[in-house]
């Protein structure tokens, strides 16, 4: 128990410093390990962290920790929870939300220890906006259907966050969050600018934006440039990763419309890539060869073998 608390608690051990710190949290929560359950399990996890981050005798890469050192692992617990959802795993996705719910208490009680705010007010806090987003069901409002209700959610963000700007105007993109993947940022910038009437009516003309920004990629990568106006390797390189975004966020606006999350179509697409070159792999080993003495031919030849072998 005490070795899986501080794999939670430090995300990864060995990574750390040469200090032997997995050994001195193991001693500890070992010691905890051999204490009667709280009948509230999250008061027990709240005071584990709480000892964790003593400056006395708590964990020395726990106590050492800020909200910005920590919000990575916030990131990648988020993700590990998506995964076990992916793979239908139940008892993995217990464990991962634990993980995450771990992230919310050591962000909780580095707040506390600054005296902002403690893991109660956080509970407050999003109990409150609950409640304030739900009128149909903890108010007087009648009975909503789910599309109904994401429109009034989606007023009542959009007016909590005017009433933080304290009169000033909000702009329609405000409040999407800046450290969302790519992908999805974009897919919602893309949402807000649609409902103030920012976007095209059919799928169909997305279509062509994203020739048309591939178009532009070409030019740029087969120097089709005003000769009066050379560029340089650096500019020329900008230019392509511009380029290239616009292509990406085309795409997404295409998911949209198209009713398809592009992150997980990307995810979707990332394992199906997975699968077949480690059986590419595998038939390569069958024949006595690595991947990196195989010919591109015969790869190829081994991957649309993979593809059918998966087609069935």
């Amino acid at each position: 128990m005490h070795q899986t608390l501080w794999r939670d608690s430090s995300g990864k051990v060995g990574d750390q410093s040469n200090l032997d710190l997995g050994s001195d949290c193991d001693m500890l929560l070992g010691t905890m390990s051999q204490e009667p359950p709280s009948p509230q399990n999250i008061d027990r996890l709240l005071d584990i962290m709480s000892r964790l981050r003593d400056r006395d005798s708590g964990c020395p890469w726990d106590i050492e920790q800020t909200f910005a050192s920590i919000a990575p692992y916030t990131i990648e617990e988020a993700y590990e929870v998506a995964e076990a959802i992916e793979q239908n795993d139940p008892d993995a996705l217990k464990d991962e939300l634990g993980d995450l719910l771990l992230q919310v208490v050591f962000h909780a009680q580095m707040a506390r220890e600054e005296e902002s705010f403690g893991f109660g007010d956080v509970v407050d806090a999003i109990s409150d906006k609950m409640i304030r987003r739900h009128p149909h069901v903890f108010g007087t409002e009648r009975e909503r259907d789910a599309a109904t209700q994401t429109i009034s959610w989606e007023k009542q963000k959009a007016e909590e966050r005017q009433t933080k700007a304290n009169g000033v105007a909000v702009s329609a993109l405000e409040g999407v969050t800046v450290g969302l993947p790519g992908l999805t940022r974009a897919l919602k910038l893309q949402k807000r600018a649609a409902r103030v009437g920012f976007d095209w009516p059919e799928a169909a003309q997305v279509l062509d934006k994203i020739e048309e920004e591939i178009g532009e990629l070409r030019d740029v990568l087969e120097n089709r440039e005003d000769p009066d106006q050379p560029q340089s390797a650096e500019t020329k390189q900008e230019r392509l990763k511009d380029e290239f975004g616009d292509i990406l966020f085309a795409l997404a606006n295409l998911a949209r419309h198209l009713d398809i999350d592009p992150e997980a179509a990307l995810r979707g697409t990332n394992a199906k890539f997975e699968r077949r070159f480690r059986l590419v792999e595998r038939h390569l080993a069958a024949e006595g060869l690595a991947p990196s003495a195989a010919s591109l031919e015969q790869m190829e030849a081994h991957w649309q073998q993979a593809k059918e072998t998966e087609r069935g």
